[in-house]
């Protein structure tokens, strides 16, 4: 018997609760009545968005929630957005355009990952905000974001609370103070420049290709054009359990397969399209060449079909009748029909047209699913309701194999293979950033290396914490401060106090001076002792690093560092080498080390090596705001050798 493979993940999904403001006590029943009428209102305003759209797992929905502890009652919604990114963004609009049509509500909105509206804000954020205190404050009102701050010191502003807030206290602040939480306008642009382009956006995001399906598959897209991500993901997700029911193909069979057209999104698209798939030779679905010109067509129907055989094997054959009944026989549905009408969702067709029962039906379907949705128990499975379609719907396969010569045109699927500019373009598109200028070939020739050292010099002197570094964001950033005598305490705390004496060789003159002079002495006996302590903390340092040096100089790891007596000019070199000679019999001499050539060449080494892909000196130096111009020189990078 084979394994059922399916690994046990956890779903992404995304939660969002909208609350009504001012949160003044009422009668429980009353407050529940009064919700429901916003969700009616809320899903019938946004149902001419919300209908057409196809989802990858889950309906945007909301649901009254009681209260429970200090979370007030509200309006709940859960969508599993699963692979489908693009699905979390596009609810994130629709929260936000809901607290600008309706002033009186509050959103918050939140997946998996937490605040996730403060991730893709991370580079803009105060410093005080962090996952640990972020709790109840981020929210939408009136269509903007929201960040309720925190006191810089404990009562210092009356109306904000030292620790998170309470979701009662989040709603009185945002009542009463809607000005002062206002987000800043970087953080603000970072999350609007994540939706913008909706609801436009909703059309880019799909894909239209020709499929070879069978007829009771087309039939069922007609009727409910979202049961193809059901199918999609039954076959991307399959397991060898789920292909038992595909040796023998009982519901769709492959003799019936006419010509058709699908909309996809393109991360549905992309999942059916990428993955390799031979069928059983028991199915009937054989394939033509890959020379076919429609053997695209071809293998997108068969995978096609192979998911929608999976979601019909798992139903029983006599599943409850209660999961039939359509939901029409709601009270709601008299009221929820009469707002699509006044909301002009039917475009002023004709009652009878196929056009206004086509939009009839994915209103009836978005009804089911959002608005009026059933306990989980009489919820209909996809395969279920597929087949409660068939036995509903007559449909002649003549008729329908009459439309293939009239089917739209497919779309180019092109962006499935992106070349890696365009992808990189991509990534800093949704990075917010703007595509670098390509270097021209006469700044090449005047490239300037001391950009790359000054800006890592920036980079070190910055601030770094286990939690990362800060990135030098803008050249006129002022130098950090440094506190020497706050670092030489510390130093002193952890080495403790050191003798006077040191027998350092690699003092400075000063040092010398100092030690040589009587009247420096007799001060030095004068100073206090944590002076002393701080001064022989230094020169224990110093002979530390001295006596470091002087062991690594031998090494091949000190060999291999580029010093300053190597790029003087040789004549100079050699004009000095005696007295090098010389010296070398009272202890050797340490010539510094280079330090600005030795960073650039070790950098420009990496760089190199990348041999044009991402890596680590590209992707520090790019956060940095430097650009290196491509590698014309292809003969292996080395340093200069050691005389």
């Amino acid at each position: 018997m084979e394994e059922n493979t399916k690994l046990a993940t956890v779903e992404d999904t995304v939660e969002y609760h909208l609350f009504l403001i001012p949160d003044e006590p009422r009668d429980p029943e009353k407050h529940k009545e009064i919700l429901q009428k916003y969700i009616e209102r809320i899903m019938t305003q946004f149902a001419p968005l919300l209908v057409p759209y196809i989802w990858q797992n889950q309906p945007f929905n909301l649901k009254y929630k009681p209260g429970k502890g200090d979370v007030p009652a509200h309006m709940f919604g859960m969508t599993k957005f699963g692979d489908n990114i693009e699905d979390e963004w596009f609810i994130v609009y629709v929260v936000k355009q809901i607290t600008k049509e309706f002033p009186e509500l509050v959103a918050r909105i939140e997946d998996n990952d937490g605040e996730f509206l403060l991730i893709e804000a991370a580079d803009f954020l105060p410093k005080w905000l962090d996952p640990d205190n972020s709790a109840n404050r981020v929210f939408f009102h009136h269509g903007e974001l929201c960040i309720i701050p925190a006191p810089r010191k404990p009562g210092a502003v009356s109306w904000l609370p030292t620790t998170p807030p309470t979701i009662p206290q989040a709603l009185n602040i945002i009542s009463t103070h809607p000005e002062e939480i206002l987000a800043s306008e970087s953080i603000r642009a970072a999350v609007n420049r994540r939706i913008r382009g909706y609801p436009e956006k909703i059309q880019a995001s799909l894909h239209r290709a020709h499929c070879f399906l069978p007829a009771g598959i087309v039939a069922v897209l007609k009727q409910r054009p979202r049961l193809v991500a059901a199918g999609v993901q039954a076959f991307y997700l399959r397991d060898p359990i789920d292909l038992r029911a595909c040796r023998v193909f009982k519901t769709f069979l492959p003799e019936t397969r006419i010509m058709t057209s699908v909309t996809f999104t393109k991360c549905l698209y992309a999942q059916l399209a990428q993955q390799r798939f031979v069928p059983d030779r028991r199915s009937g679905y054989k394939m033509p060449p890959p020379s076919h010109p429609q053997y695209r067509a071809h293998e997108l129907g068969m995978k096609l079909a192979h998911g929608f055989e999976i979601l019909c094997s798992k139903c029983s054959p006599h599943f409850s009748d209660s999961k039939k009944s359509f939901m029409t026989t709601s009270p709601l549905w008299a009221g929820f029909l009469e707002s699509l009408k006044k909301n002009d969702y039917f475009k002023g067709l004709i009652e009878d047209s196929a056009q206004y029962q086509a939009r009839l039906e994915m209103a009836k379907n978005y009804f089911q699913l959002s608005v009026n949705r059933p306990e989980s128990s009489l919820a209909m499975s996809p395969g279920e309701e597929i087949l409660t379609l068939l036995q509903a719907l007559p449909f002649d396969i003549e008729e329908l194999k009459k439309e293939e010569a009239d089917l739209p045109p497919e779309d180019d699927d092109q962006w499935l293979d992106l070349s890696p500019d365009q992808l990189d373009q991509l990534l800093q598109e949704a990075a917010g950033k703007k595509e670098a200028e390509p270097i021209s070939k006469k700044e090449e020739q005047n490239y300037d290396l001391s950009q790359v050292s000054e800006s890592m010099k920036a980079f070190i002197s910055k601030v770094s914490t286990h939690k990362g570094a800060e990135l030098p964001r803008e050249p006129s950033e002022a130098p950090i401060t440094f506190d020497a005598d706050s670092f030489l305490n510390y130093f002193d705390k952890i080495l403790g106090p050191s003798p006077h004496e040191s027998d350092s060789d690699d003092l400075d003159e000063e040092d010398f001076e100092y030690l040589d002079s009587d009247d420096d002495l007799d001060l030095k006996t004068q100073e206090t002792g944590e002076e002393a302590s701080v001064k022989g903390t230094l020169r224990n340092l110093k002979s530390y690093m001295a006596q470091m040096d002087q062991e690594l100089a031998q090494t091949s790891i000190g060999k291999s560092f580029t010093t300053q007596k190597q790029m003087e000019p040789l004549s100079q070199t050699t004009n000095n080498s005696s007295d090098e000679e010389d010296s070398g019999a009272g202890g050797s001499v340490m010539t510094p080390v280079d330090v600005d050539l030795n960073l650039v060449s070790n950098i420009l080494e990496s760089y190199s090596s990348q041999a044009g892909l991402a890596g680590p000196a590209s992707n520090l130096l790019q956060s940095m705001g430097v650009q290196l111009p491509d590698n014309t020189d292809h003969r292996p990078t080395s340093k200069p050798t050691q005389d």
